[in-house]
């Protein structure tokens, strides 16, 4: 048990040691957030991508599949689709408990990832439009910054 908190504590110290010294995913960031922001990031999801690759792919795989077992999918997720709201809610400030994607129950949790509102709306477009989701409601920093614990 505490080699196990032992490894998870270590795998997020470099996880967000990465992130915070990679400038190419802060560049990106700063590109796409000029004044006309949400057309830029509909337009190019590449900041939402850099957010995933760096927080999400470890768990939630490249493919978006999870593992089916602790980590649910993203790809044709029924409850990112349903739980809008709940699921920006996970991004912004972590999940744990159970859940139910589709059709199949998760218990595992979901650490929060320290991501800005915009970054949150950056990461959730990006999910959902990838893969074989087809979501065109964007989601957009006032919403995620609407959204409270």
């Amino acid at each position: 048990m505490l080699t196990s908190k032992l490894f998870f504590g270590f795998s997020l110290l470099l996880l967000g040691s990465f992130y915070f010294e990679n400038p190419i995913s802060k560049n990106h960031y700063i590109i796409a957030n000029h004044a006309n922001k949400d057309k830029v990031v509909a337009q190019n999801q590449t900041p939402g991508k850099e957010i995933y690759t760096d927080f999400c792919i470890q768990c939630h795989g490249i493919n978006g599949k999870g593992d089916n077992k602790n980590f649910p999918p993203l790809d044709g997720s029924d409850w990112l689709t349903k739980k809008r709201v709940q699921s920006i809610r996970a991004i912004k400030f972590g999940q744990s408990g159970e859940i139910v994607v589709n059709k199949k129950k998760f218990n595992s949790s979901m650490p929060a990832m320290g991501l800005s509102n915009q970054e949150v709306a950056d990461v959730m477009n990006y999910i959902m439009k990838s893969w074989s989701n087809k979501q065109s409601k964007i989601v957009t920093e006032k919403e995620v910054a609407a959204i409270k614990p």
